[in-house]
């Protein structure tokens, strides 16, 4: 009777761990930085925890374009940001958070091409971990074509 209930346990924790993971695409465009720290930096971790507490993984990719360029430069000091006080203030604490979310929780970072260029901006400006994609639509239709589902984060 033991192997029995035990065999039944292994099986239903393997079914249970082969569990599909859930996944989401935000679609990031804010300029807000409260916005962007609620909804991004801290919305992401809290709901990676609950997926995690329920043992279940949760995939999530950022794509950015629109005015959120801005989080994601190494330097916005020499950008045309330059002048966002509060953006440079807080720079170097965010990009810390921003890493931990991309090292850490495994957040994938996806950056609009074609916005790069129109904002004067190069692969070399932003975070090495954030990955050029040719434009945001491209991005967004793949992710939401692998199964992602979609969030937007707007002003």
């Amino acid at each position: 009777m033991k192997k029995i209930i035990l065999s039944l346990l292994l099986t239903l924790g393997i079914l249970y761990a082969q569990e599909a993971p859930a996944k989401v695409v935000y679609d990031l465009t804010t300029k807000d930085l409260d916005n962007f720290e609620l909804r991004i930096l801290s919305a992401i971790v809290a709901n990676k925890a609950h997926y995690e507490s329920t043992l279940r993984e949760l995939d999530v990719t950022v794509v950015i374009h629109g005015g959120s360029y801005k989080f994601f430069l190494k330097d916005p000091a020499n950008s045309k940001y330059k002048d966002d006080k509060a953006l440079l203030a807080t720079y170097q604490s965010l990009g810390k958070r921003i890493q931990t979310l991309a090292e850490t929780y495994d957040v994938e970072f996806l950056v609009c091409g074609v916005g790069l260029r129109k904002h004067d901006l190069e692969k070399k400006d932003v975070y090495d971990f954030v990955k050029v994609i040719p434009n945001t639509t491209i991005g967004l239709i793949d992710k939401q074509n692998e199964g992602y589902a979609y969030v937007p984060i707007w002003d």
